[in-house]
């Protein structure tokens, strides 16, 4: 069986600012369960991720750039870096993509063509999703951390969790007392 990684989806200031379009009002409530997941799983089975809006303005993206034009920042804007209450949690540099799923080549590269991932991060409703059913996809089994999860609003939360736990077995919910970094 595969190693289980911790999977800190994009705890970056752009998303944990409450001044941010884009901040979550869940955020300050998942630090330390991410900070104890961390502790648990340790910096070489942690991957943290980032959001970064360097990738090409083609297609669906003209128009999300279009809607969201506050963040069509260069990738060195601070709104884009780690918050300094999750920085360090990983042996690893975080992988950096352009598109909301998280797993792709850069990934596996790191963990393995089909790992077992528990995803924690933000938001619920769209890079965790993204990035469980693309892992899922790939033949990896995906657990997510609900309670280290932070959504757009509660009721996206809820939403995204509900969505999630119809790919059972592919991805299941605990909550991160339950998670343990031995499959």
């Amino acid at each position: 069986m595969s190693e289980t990684w911790l999977v800190v989806v994009d705890p970056q200031r752009i998303f944990a600012d409450p001044a941010s379009e884009w901040g979550s009002p869940m955020f300050a409530d998942i630090v330390e369960p991410v900070r104890e997941l961390a502790a648990r799983f340790g910096p070489e089975r942690t991957l943290v991720t980032r959001w970064l809006p360097d990738g090409p303005r083609e297609g669906s993206w003209v128009d999300y750039f279009a809607r969201w034009p506050f963040a069509d920042r260069p990738a060195d804007d601070p709104a884009f870096a780690v918050v300094e209450a999750l920085s360090g949690l990983s042996a690893h540099p975080s992988l950096d993509r352009p598109t909301f799923g998280k797993w792709g080549p850069q990934m596996a590269a790191v963990v393995g063509p089909t790992p077992t991932l528990v995803l924690t991060g933000v938001s619920t409703d769209c890079c965790v999703i993204s990035t469980a059913l693309a892992a899922a996809d790939a033949g990896a089994r995906v657990l997510v951390a609900a309670d280290a999860c932070a959504g757009s609003t509660e009721t996206d939360h809820a939403a995204a969790l509900q969505v999630m736990s119809l790919y059972d077995p592919q991805i299941r919910l605990a909550t991160s007392p339950a998670v343990s970094p031995t499959p």
